[in-house]
């Protein structure tokens, strides 16, 4: 009886693919732990001092003595950093949304205001008192600076201007039916005042907040008082295409003048549009006094003055008694 070959040939192919698979499963087993030590490597030195203090010597593949060399030196190094190591400081308080910070330079105080404040301004000004008798209001301005000292301190150096017009009441006695420049031929009359200074004046600030402030202010200098009498007059002059013209201005044919010390104090409020700029605008009213000395004069009439110096002709004697007025100015400081 023969025998069939079939099923010993189907049992040796599934032996030689077992083996190929066999053979496959290692060779690939090998590779991947040739790539794991490849990546993962650390050299023995830095694997003794990182796993020293959980690993023993023996477990890391190392003799016990190289092990506890190592381990002794990690341990010396990280006491040794940690001595070195500086004290923690004190810290700085927390800081508060929107403070300004510290300065200490040639513009700014040591509480970060600036070291120099420059201003200008103008207004109206208000004669008071006598004074009102034969001054009218009218305009005035002023230009100055000086040093802050600190946000509420400061002293200023200040030029003003104030500008008055003459009372009909004035002008109509002087130029009237019996007035004194009607009898010198002098007709209609008009004119106007002035009074300008050169001040130093402290400044305190006792308001400042985000956007507005409050300040006093006041102030001693010198004051030049000027009074000047005008009259229409007819003035010609040769024009290259129109030959000569004449026009009427008035011209003065009488001027007074007064210097005196005098003094000023008022108040002050300011505006900022941002709480963070250094431009403020301004507003502010003051009282001046300026100390002018009468004279004895002579206003040409007849008759004896007992005080009279008849070498010297004064219609307006008003222009050196003291003066006092209120300008009101409204200006930008910076």
């Amino acid at each position: 009886m023969q025998i069939s070959q079939r099923p010993l040939r189907l049992l040796t192919r599934t032996a030689s693919i077992f083996t190929l698979a066999v053979a496959a499963v290692s060779l690939h087993a090998q590779q991947t732990a040739s790539l794991s030590q490849s990546l993962f490597f650390v050299p023995p030195s830095s694997t003794t001092s990182v796993l020293a203090a959980n690993d023993s010597p023996d477990a890391i593949g190392y003799s016990s003595s190289a092990g506890a060399a190592e381990t002794a030196s990690a341990e010396n190094y990280i006491s040794s950093s940690l001595a070195a190591a500086p004290e923690p400081g004190p810290q700085p308080p927390p800081g508060r949304y929107g403070r300004r910070p510290v300065y200490a330079d040639s513009h700014h105080n040591a509480d970060g205001s600036n070291k120099y404040t420059f201003f200008g301004g103008g207004g109206f000004t208000l004669p008071t008192g006598g004074t009102h008798n034969y001054f009218s209001p009218s305009y005035n301005f002023q230009v100055g600076g000086g040093r802050n000292f600190n946000k509420k301190v400061a002293a200023l150096v200040e030029f003003d201007y104030a500008n008055f017009g003459l009372q009909s009441s004035l002008t109509n006695a002087l130029g009237g039916t019996n007035g004194i420049y009607t009898l010198l031929g002098v007709t209609p009359v008009g004119g106007h005042g002035h009074d300008w200074s050169f001040t130093l004046d402290p400044m305190y600030t006792y308001m400042d907040r985000d956007k507005i402030g409050g300040y006093v202010i006041g102030g001693v200098g010198f004051y030049h008082k000027v009074t000047d009498f005008t009259t229409p007059a007819e003035e010609t002059y040769f024009d290259p295409y129109y030959g000569e013209i004449t026009i009427e201005a008035n011209e003065t044919f009488d001027s007074y003048v007064s210097n005196a010390v005098g003094v000023n104090g008022g108040l002050g409020f300011t505006y900022k549009a941002s709480r963070f700029s250094d431009v403020k605008f301004y507003a502010e009213a003051r009282y001046v006094y300026t100390a002018n000395q009468r004279r004895p004069y002579y206003d040409g009439s007849t008759g004896t003055n007992p005080t009279a110096n008849v070498n010297y002709f004064d219609v307006f004697p008003q222009n050196s008694a003291p003066t006092t007025f209120i300008p009101v100015t409204f200006g930008i400081r910076f």
